[in-house]
């Protein structure tokens, strides 16, 4: 979508399966089967897409999906479903490789949003090499400290080194709530979120006349603005649903698009808020960024 000087695109990346009772926490399999159905052994396609920017001067880039960094066996137990590195693929088709990219945007480190920043897996490598040579790399200050640190609940999701690797680049910025990003006509305010990982970050874009929510996990597909539905890899599933709430509230008033880097089908929506159920609604949902 080209628009007042920015062109944003829907990248596709990766795609994995994970189990559809994990993915949907406490809601029972008769409800979350209403919108993705499992396949025999309960697994179910969860999307990979980053959201991409550019303007007259910088390309920006918004997640990175899990990539192609696995070796083979560890590609299988992920259920990655292939082998070589998809989101290069999609900026090819843009006419960019990562070279070109300005900035990466991470809402957060685990490996399914970060590992895209690696260089492919090879026979023979003896260690991991990072991509986007002339990024600046944007994480919220909190996940960073988290990933160097994990709890053991959440270690796995986290892929071990990759702090050190960003920090030696000399390229990376970490940031706080309410922390902005200025480029020309483009900001990106970054709100930070607790509920999935400590110190996620959401970035609320703002261009001339549009406003787009990436949500990062608080809201993986249109399925999760249900506010009570949340993942059973939610760290704090209460305070999420909080959080979602009063995000959402804020996405309505201001007409804006929300981002859905796992969803399958759709790449954003609308959310409509109906005050006598108290829920939100995904409207206008759309495959691509043609109408955003």
């Amino acid at each position: 979508m080209q628009k007042s000087g920015f062109r944003l695109s829907s990248l596709r990346g990766n795609y994995m399966k994970l189990d559809g009772g994990a993915m949907f926490g406490n809601a029972p399999k008769a409800l979350w089967t209403r919108w993705v159905k499992p396949d025999d052994r309960n697994m179910i396609e969860i999307g990979s897409r980053a959201l991409l920017i550019e303007t007259k001067k910088d390309k920006i880039l918004f997640e990175t999906g899990a990539g192609a960094y696995l070796t083979p066996d560890m590609k299988k137990r992920f259920q990655i479903m292939e082998n070589h590195h998809v989101l290069l693929e999609s900026l090819a088709k843009k006419g960019l490789g990562h070279e070109d990219i300005t900035h990466v945007i991470l809402s957060h480190l685990h490996f399914d949003h970060a590992g895209g920043l690696l260089k492919e897996w090879e026979q023979g490598q003896k260690k991991m090499e990072l991509l986007f040579y002339n990024a600046k790399f944007i994480v919220g200050k909190t996940n960073f400290e988290r990933s160097r640190r994990p709890h053991m609940r959440d270690k796995a999701s986290f892929i071990p080194g990759l702090a050190e690797l960003l920090e030696d680049t000399n390229r990376l910025r970490l940031v706080d709530n309410k922390d902005k990003l200025v480029l020309d006509e483009l900001e990106i305010e970054f709100i930070e979120s607790q509920g999935h990982t400590p110190g996620m970050i959401l970035s609320y874009i703002k261009i001339p006349d549009r406003k787009i929510l990436f949500a990062g996990d608080i809201a993986p597909g249109h399925a999760w603005t249900n506010l009570p539905i949340t993942m059973g890899y939610d760290r704090f599933p209460e305070g999420l649903i909080d959080e979602k709430r009063q995000v959402f509230h804020r996405v309505c008033k201001d007409d804006a698009w929300i981002f859905y880097s796992h969803d399958n089908i759709y790449a954003a929506s609308k959310l409509l808020f109906d005050k006598g159920s108290k829920r939100f609604q995904p409207v206008c949902l759309i495959k691509d960024l043609d109408q955003v």
